[in-house]
């Protein structure tokens, strides 16, 4: 009895160091898959690695299929899961997580809209007048695996409550990566398929009542996947609304929401965005390809929002917010400590690549993009880890257990 009521007692603590723990491995496989990426599209079988993720694949029966390329198969299919982890996280944090306590939200919340409004603005600048405007979006969001990742490299030098601060900036910016996604690039609403989404979504709050099964619930799960892909929204944005449609709580004695991110958040992590990665990161790299791609609009756009605009904005924010007495700083958490980890929410990559491809149809513009996202990522990690290593200099384990 005593072990059961232990066991019981003592969830909430889990969900949060197994999403750290899971977001650091997944960073290391998620850097694996862009080098073969890499390696891949610069090798002698450049040529396999477009035709391979160009070949088509029809599912279903006559009428009734779906034909898409391997790479939106991945891009459409497998990132539903990559975003219905999101739409976990979203809802765990809103009812049990840093973003219940208004107060406690409000400093990360608002460095998030500050971080995600002042790098579209910086892109803009260098694109205004020009076709690449389209992919003014790509610089705002930030990669939590690899973020997260960099931190775990740190050791214990970094308090966890940097860590949680980093972590509740990030998923306000998946908020509003999922917001942009649903507003800007969602292409002619079929308004029959967008009622047949809804209407599949609202089957499953009222199942919630009675079937308490997670899997039963998959059948509906891709009649409304597949819905939204043929409404005109992405299709991907069916994964974060069955997310948020997760019960919190538990349910017969289990924690439903906890039980689905503690299965799914690792299929994600080592599975669907390392194969996402594969799938995109592929780019022909040259001196001559890098100094086109990062002497144009689209390249200088994305580095200098990256870098500059995630660190800029997360800092004003950050100011912003503790002098207006709005939001105030974790304990034992110092302001340059805050200061020092906004350039990591610069590292955009697996969310600023799938946006690069739903902005840009052309391949010249879409590879500047690509080259952007990875060399943004890159300096924007350096810069974070630097800053970090500076502030922290000297801290060891002591640090982590005063702020734990």
């Amino acid at each position: 009895m005593e072990e059961s009521r232990t066991l019981k007692t003592n969830p909430r603590p889990r969900p949060l160091t197994d999403f750290l723990r899971t977001e650091s491995g997944g960073a290391a496989v998620l850097l694996a898959a862009t080098a073969l990426a890499l390696l891949w599209a610069n090798s002698p079988f450049a040529d396999g690695y477009v035709s391979f993720w160009g070949t088509e694949l029809s599912i279903g029966w006559g009428d009734l299929s779906i034909t898409e390329d391997l790479q939106h198969w991945v891009n459409d299919g497998l990132m539903a899961i990559f975003f219905f982890v999101v739409g976990l996280e979203v809802k765990r944090e809103l009812v049990e997580g840093e973003l219940r306590d208004p107060r406690a939200a409000a400093l990360p919340v608002i460095a998030a809209i500050v971080g995600l409004a002042l790098p579209a603005a910086i892109y803009l600048l260098f694109a205004s007048g020009t076709e690449a405007t389209a992919g003014w979006a790509i610089p705002v969001a930030t990669d939590i695996a690899f973020a997260l990742g960099i931190l775990a490299l740190l050791g214990d030098r970094i308090p966890k409550g940097l860590k949680v601060f980093l972590l509740t900036v990030a998923i306000a910016d998946d908020i509003g990566a999922i917001l942009i996604i649903a507003i800007a690039f969602s292409k002619g609403i079929d308004p029959i398929w967008l009622a047949t989404a809804v209407g599949g979504l609202a089957a499953i709050a009222v199942m919630r009542r009675f079937i308490h099964e997670p899997w039963a619930y998959v059948p509906l799960a891709l009649i409304v996947w597949i819905a939204t892909l043929e409404s005109g929204i992405h299709a991907t944005l069916a994964g974060v609304a069955l997310g948020l449609l997760t019960p919190t709580g538990e349910i017969d004695g289990r924690p439903i929401l906890i039980d689905l991110e503690h299965r799914f958040h690792p299929i994600s992590s080592y599975a669907v965005l390392p194969i996402f990665a594969l799938a995109n990161a592929g780019v022909v790299i040259s001196g001559e390809i890098l100094v086109e791609s990062l002497t144009g609009p689209i390249g200088l756009g994305i580095v200098a929002g990256l870098v500059l605009g995630k660190s800029l904005g997360i800092s004003a924010g950050v100011g912003g917010a503790l002098a207006s007495g709005i939001g105030r700083r974790p304990i034992g958490i110092k302001r340059r400590q805050l200061i020092a980890v906004a350039p990591l929410a610069g590292v955009g990559f697996t969310v600023s690549l799938f946006i690069s491809d739903l902005a840009f149809d052309d391949a010249g513009m879409l590879a500047a993009a690509k080259i952007g996202v990875l060399v943004g990522s890159l300096l924007s990690g350096l810069l974070g880890a630097a800053l970090l290593l500076a502030v922290t200099k000297g801290q060891g384990s002591a640090i982590t257990d005063k702020t734990t």
